[in-house]
């Protein structure tokens, strides 16, 4: 029984691990789902917003004084409504038009963002350091020990994915939100001001990005790269979970980031590929995505 536990305990640390990124996954692939389901807007700019996440608390750390726990308030404030300037100005005009258009424009911005980043920066990373709070003994899960602050991660982005899944799907102005995508001159027709439903989702899905930032700022060196290295694997789980599928977006978000993780014990060079093999293998079988309607 030793010797199996003794086997096993490496596997289970991996998998935690790669929960600690699956929530990361999660989140991301959230607010793209978010702004696709809602917007039919595919948005190549989410890593660098999720990038301007951290570079904000890393500025408002050393620049204002504001730590780590108001920067997950205003870093993603601030984000959120450079996200509705972007919106207004120029993803508004773009709805009526393929898709193409969109993911063109905000993959133009992404390299905008990130080549202003890496000017004013620099490419090396920034330091931010783990809250206070969180320097404290590792937690104690029985086959290892997890730093606090990870733990912290894997919870707080659950309450967020779950809050926002039932916010798109079980509230009114959620429904509301839903109807305007699917017939949004009636529900015009009733009062409801549907564009600034629609600024307000992009904004929201930015912010969401922006959050994932923060909380990665003191995982992750704080660099302009670091979205770049996330959105590709994002944009996977959003596919494999079924393009604009809130509750597909978490759930795969959390799954690969396991898989992910447990491949690292038995064949690490597939650690990097594994979650393409799997969107490949689920577009031959499912098109739409685990979640996806056809």
């Amino acid at each position: 029984m030793s010797d199996f536990w003794y086997d096993l305990e490496p596997f289970l640390q991996q998998g935690t691990l790669g929960l600690v990124n699956g929530a990361f996954y999660a989140i991301l692939s959230l607010g793209l789902a978010v702004i696709f389901g809602m917007l039919n807007v595919v948005n190549f700019a989410h890593g660098a917003q999720f990038m301007l996440g951290a570079f904000v608390a890393w500025m408002l750390l050393n620049w204002a004084g504001i730590g780590y726990w108001g920067a997950l308030i205003l870093a993603p404030l601030v984000v959120g409504l450079l996200g509705v300037v972007i919106e207004r100005t120029m993803i508004a005009r773009l709805y009526k038009l393929d898709h193409l258009y969109g993911l063109l424009l905000t993959f133009g911005l992404a390299l905008i963002i990130e080549g202003t980043m890496r000017n004013a920066f620099g490419s090396s990373g920034l330091p931010y350091q783990v809250p206070e709070a969180f320097r404290i003994p590792p937690v104690d899960l029985g086959y290892m020990l997890m730093p606090a602050y990870r733990f912290w991660i894997v919870v707080v982005s659950l309450i967020v994915c779950l809050g926002t899944w039932y916010a798109i799907e079980k509230t009114k102005l959620g429904s509301y939100l839903r109807a305007a995508v699917e017939n949004p001159k009636l529900v015009q027709a009733f009062g409801i001001n549907v564009p600034l439903m629609m600024t307000a989702t992009y904004g929201a899905g930015v912010a969401l990005a922006a959050f994932a930032g923060v909380l990665a700022a003191p995982v992750y060196s704080v660099n302009p790269a670091m979205g770049a290295n996330f959105i590709i694997i994002v944009f996977a789980v959003v596919v494999i979970g079924g393009m604009g599928s809130i509750l597909g977006s978490i759930v795969t978000g959390y799954i690969l980031g396991v898989i992910e993780g447990f491949t690292r014990v038995y064949y690490p060079e597939a650690s990097a590929t594994v979650v393409f093999v799997i969107m490949a293998i689920v577009l031959l079988v499912r098109p739409t995505g685990l979640f996806g309607r056809a």
